[in-house]
């Protein structure tokens, strides 16, 4: 029985496949895909290998719309519509050239065909690839199938996070795969919240930079980890003046947190590049440690869309960059020996990202109360500067 294609294998094939497109996939490698597409249930082998190679990729670029229908506009999630573009999925594009798709899909976010090459298009395939394996391995863990790697499954792995590459560092936690249920535009239905839950998070209305009982403060950033403009009135940029080292005339000599960040972009071969949304990375406090604070979590959910003035969030990106930042805290704990036990949250997603406060606020709260339900180690602070912002908190706090 084979076991599930790594991930890189799938992305080559992807990209190779992006050049003569769908109608000629019969002459192109595709052993990643089929087996994919197999172990997804949405084909049965050789007869019928191109039609469910096909689905597969449809489906997996679905699952990239955050729950909402896929089309080629304003409202959609823009990787998928570029992803849509780029294969040929929308309806009338599937035999449109190679060179009309890229131009097609880089309009998406309004950048020259060769900078959604060099970049854009790298996610696209990187994207899509793990759309397909999350598909796959969650046909083979529905019932009546024993899962990766078990009798009667035609394919699966037994390591649920494999992606073909090697182990990360503990600087960095990239996002899981999102659950069915992260991909919608409300999340799922909660179970009543414990008391002992609902007391360990708290709600704040103060700059998240003059928090001083946390241990670990939480920034949003975009997918290419570049943090705001040091005059920029985001928490962004609140953190990184409040980090950097001044000499004793107050001018920046180490701008600790953009330093930290791009050491990391550099090491991981990111420099340049996107991270996957939800992908959560830590740097040292800077100059924050004299009020406490032990780590900053940089959290990349934003994607640039036209003309890098407007960003996009999706909340299934949220959640996962909530659920990513407790779990490198935990790996935190083990490999640095820090007494990590408060993590601050601003409200993600609210600000330049688009998304409605109350959405942002109904996924932030849901994928907190979910770590805290598992893990009973933690506090959170709810961190918002706006009072109505924190309204918005206390609301959709108190529905349950």
């Amino acid at each position: 029985m084979r076991t599930l294609p790594p991930h890189q294998a799938l992305v080559d094939e992807l990209r190779a496949l992006r050049r003569p497109g769908l109608p000629r996939l019969r002459h192109c490698a595709r052993e990643a895909l089929r087996d994919t597409a197999v172990a997804a249930g949405l084909c049965g082998g050789e007869d019928d290998e191109l039609e469910g190679i096909e689905r597969l990729l449809a489906a997996a670029v679905r699952r990239l719309t955050g729950g909402g229908p896929l089309h080629d506009g304003p409202g959609c999630d823009p990787l998928a519509r570029a992803a849509a573009h780029t294969f040929g999925l929308f309806a009338d594009r599937r035999g449109v050239p190679a060179a009309d798709r890229r131009k097609a899909a880089a309009a998406v976010y309004g950048v020259s065909t060769e900078r959604f090459r060099r970049s854009h298009e790298l996610e696209v395939f990187a994207e899509v690839a793990t759309g397909a394996l999350a598909l796959a391995r969650e046909a083979t863990a529905r019932p009546g199938r024993s899962g990766p790697g078990g009798p009667g499954s035609p394919s699966g792995t037994g390591d649920p996070t494999d992606s073909g590459g090697t182990a990360e560092d503990t600087s960095s936690r990239t996002a899981p795969e999102p659950a069915a249920s992260l991909l919608f535009a409300d999340p799922p239905p909660a179970a009543p919240v414990p008391a002992h839950v609902a007391a360990r998070i708290e709600i704040r209305v103060c700059p998240m930079e003059l928090v001083r009982d946390a241990d670990i403060l939480v920034s949003s950033e975009n997918v290419y980890l570049e943090m705001s403009k040091i005059f920029r009135p985001t928490v962004s940029a609140a953190l990184r003046r409040a980090a950097a080292t001044r000499n004793a005339a107050g001018e920046i000599v180490d701008d600790v947190l953009p330093r930290e960040l791009s050491t990391w972009l550099r090491s991981h071969g990111r420099a340049g590049l996107p991270v996957r949304p939800g992908t959560v990375v830590a740097t040292s406090p800077g100059a924050l440690a004299a009020h406490g604070v032990r780590r900053i979590h940089h959290a990349a959910v934003s994607t640039p869309v036209e003309d890098g003035d407007r960003y996009h969030v999706a909340p299934a990106a949220l959640a996962e960059a909530v659920q990513a930042s407790f779990a490198l805290a935990r790996e935190e704990r083990a490999t640095l020996s820090l007494p990590l036990s408060t993590i601050c949250f601003p409200l993600i997603g609210a600000g330049r990202g688009g998304l409605p406060a109350p959405t942002a606020a109904r996924w932030l709260l849901w994928a907190v109360r979910r770590e805290l339900r598992e893990d009973t180690t933690w506090s959170v602070r709810l961190v918002t500067r706006r009072p109505d912002h924190a309204d918005v908190l206390r609301a959709a706090s108190s529905d349950r």
